[in-house]
């Protein structure tokens, strides 16, 4: 499996020069600076892709394998009128990038929102500090800050309450930096900054919408990209919706299993793949990652190997663990997808590796004095990716088998 590292461009805390002593090979990054729906050029490909290759003689050499991610515009998602222009630019883009070399894109189709937090700063025992998503501050956001309308059918009478309790308890700082976390956007976030007007604006446009619609709304995009990704060797890697269930009134449709049964059976090509984002999916506690990892294993081009611990008397309530110490059974997902790698490399059909990276480190020791993209810090993920970089050398000493 191929070790990667995100990276945010220019102005992230965490360099190049950094990456490299990670001992990282590979990163992922994107565009950031373009605009969803517009046309990632050759030359802004070409200029990315030196500020992270090039380097003095002697130096290990990173290679930009993986993007993350192409923006999928909303009109999109909505099949509005004239959204035609925006699959179109997102082809040429993956198009450009594979003339480039890198022909791994991770994307998402979640509506409005990109991943959600409610909780930037969690402070653990240890001291080091972590994300978290709260359920009963996101319903006192949704119902008392956003009051969005309607929200009250989503809710309990006694979750309800709960949320008034806890809306109450905050101060108005507190508040603000409750509605700053979900709505004003997170590290690799797709989707615009949003005003709490705004924002209910932009919910408005889904108002209606089923599950069913906004995955058809999927298919018919994935019908016209796919066969331009088969052509250029591109293999498409979709995120889950981050948490992986309904919010805010909007439909979720890659969440389960069962959602990716569904698209691989509506779409075949060997380009329709996953980003196995571990955390995602472990949030849920129907998902079993390890047989996921299994099921889908010809289908995972990409992997987030990161852990999550729920609340045991609210599951929907969960922070993010340390990458070996959480709900999840890392050893066994990490088995799994080690088999995968191996009966890859026995196929000559199918010579593309697995691109794994650490994600979202605690901000701890150094860090935590330091100001860090939230999730991305250096020294949490350098953490992280020495936990599973060992596990792998474990399960592949001595010719062990895996199975």
């Amino acid at each position: 499996m191929n070790e990667s590292w995100r990276w945010f461009g220019p102005n992230d805390p965490v360099t190049i020069d950094d990456i490299r002593q990670t001992g990282a090979t590979d990163v992922v990054s994107a565009l950031h600076e373009v605009p969803a729906g517009e046309v990632w050029t050759l030359q802004s490909i070409r200029e990315h892709r030196a500020r992270i290759e090039e380097c003095a003689p002697g130096m290990s050499r990173l290679t930009w394998s993986v993007v993350e991610s192409i923006p999928v515009h909303e009109d999109i998602k909505l099949a509005r009128p004239g959204h035609e222009k925006y699959v179109e630019n997102w082809a040429v883009s993956m198009e450009n990038l594979a003339q480039c070399g890198v022909k791994v894109i991770c994307y998402n189709f979640m509506p409005v929102i990109d991943w959600t937090r409610t909780d930037l700063n969690l402070q653990l025992p240890s001291g080091a500090y972590a994300l978290g998503f709260d359920q009963q501050k996101f319903a006192a956001f949704d119902l008392f800050i956003l009051q969005r309308e309607n929200a009250g059918a989503d809710y309990s009478a006694m979750e309800t309450q709960a949320a008034k309790q806890c809306f109450d308890g905050m101060s108005a700082a507190e508040r603000a930096e409750l509605s700053d976390n979900i709505i004003a956007g997170l590290p690799g976030k797709m989707t615009d900054s949003y005003t709490l007007d705004e924002f209910r604006a932009a919910l408005a446009n889904y108002q209606g919408m089923t599950k069913d619609t906004l995955r058809k709304n999927l298919f018919a995009f994935l019908a016209k990209v796919l066969p331009r990704a088969e052509a250029v060797g591109v293999k498409l890697a979709i995120h889950p919706d981050d948490p992986p269930r309904d919010m805010l009134g909007l439909p979720r449709i890659i969440c389960t299993a069962s959602d990716l049964e569904l698209l691989f059976d509506a779409l075949p090509s060997p380009s329709n793949g996953i980003t196995l984002c571990v955390g995602t999916y472990g949030s849920r506690p129907d998902n079993d990652l390890p047989a996921m990892a299994r099921q889908f294993g010809p289908r995972i081009h990409f992997s987030h190997l990161r852990g999550v611990t729920r609340d045991p008397l609210e599951p929907r309530s969960f922070y993010e663990a340390a990458h070996l110490d959480s709900d999840i059974d890392m050893v066994q997902v990490i088995r799994e997808l080690l088999n995968e790698q191996r009966r890859r490399s026995q196929d000559q059909a199918h010579e593309a590796g697995i691109y794994i990276r650490p994600d979202h480190g605690h901000q701890m020791m150094d860090d935590i004095n330091k100001t860090v993209n939230p999730g991305y810090s250096g020294i949490g993920r350098l953490k992280g990716l020495a936990e599973i970089r060992g596990v792998i050398r474990a399960l592949t000493a001595d010719n062990v088998e895996l199975n």
